[in-house]
């Protein structure tokens, strides 16, 4: 089973090196793609050197674009799995090894810090934002899941296909989780422990944190909607 890490990383030259090395210690089998989205500090001379492929964005496209990208790239190479990790060291490697496992036997599999207990404590306006967006793709889905924001994820080669020909654009991963689900696929969540960045800033500011719950709120409402109409349709 040919793997794939992709990383998005903007402006992450503090903790990319120790994420790239991270990975080689705990699962040297995998390949790695850092998707450099238009940084303008030195993340792509330092990924480089630190052994990973890297796709250098002519300009900032944000998250989505860049995971599209990774995926295109999985698609066309013709990888079996595709692994998203942040590029913070939020998400340690020897947690690899169990996702691509389960990515074997589902179509995506989700990194979670709050389907069994962890050690991450995380703050208590991102708890609840967690946990409002979890219950509401678990209503429009009807499936129970515990941490829809978690960027760390497994994918197989049917959501290879379906992410490299669309990917949601604006603060993706809620919003990625019911598309699939519209598609058929089956998603499994899976304990992983979880840290805290390790260097830099978050780029979501509390003017940022509103437009996120309204804009993905909505995403998730009218995708569930197109859902429905499908399902009736059938």
């Amino acid at each position: 089973m040919r793997t794939l890490v992709i990383i998005p990383a903007y402006n992450e030259e503090g903790s990319i090196a120790s994420v790239i090395e991270d990975i080689h210690r705990n699962a040297p089998s995998v390949d790695i793609i850092v998707i450099n989205d238009g940084s303008s500090d030195h993340t792509e001379e330092i990924a480089t050197q630190a052994g990973a492929r890297v796709l250098t964005m002519p300009y900032n496209v944000g998250i989505g674009g860049g995971m599209q990208t990774g995926y295109i790239y999985a698609q066309r190479m013709g990888y079996d799995i595709a692994v998203q990790m942040d590029a913070d060291g939020q998400h340690p490697a020897a947690e690899l090894p169990k996702l691509i496992e389960l990515a074997g036997k589902y179509d995506l599999v989700i990194g979670s810090r709050y389907v069994e207990a962890t050690d991450y404590r995380s703050p208590v306006l991102r708890r609840t934002g967690i946990l409002f967006f979890s219950a509401l793709v678990s209503l429009v889905t009807r499936q129970r899941f515990t941490d829809t924001t978690s960027g760390f994820r497994a994918a197989g080669r049917k959501v290879i296909d379906l992410y490299a020909d669309y990917y949601p654009i604006d603060y993706p991963e809620v919003e990625s989780i019911v598309y699939l689900k519209r598609k058929g696929c089956s998603i499994t969540e899976v304990r992983a422990e979880m840290h805290e960045r390790k260097a830099g800033r978050s780029s979501i500011t509390p003017l940022k944190s509103v437009y996120y719950m309204i804009k993905v709120t909505l995403a998730v409402l009218m995708s569930a909607l197109r859902f429905n109409r499908t399902a009736v349709s059938k």
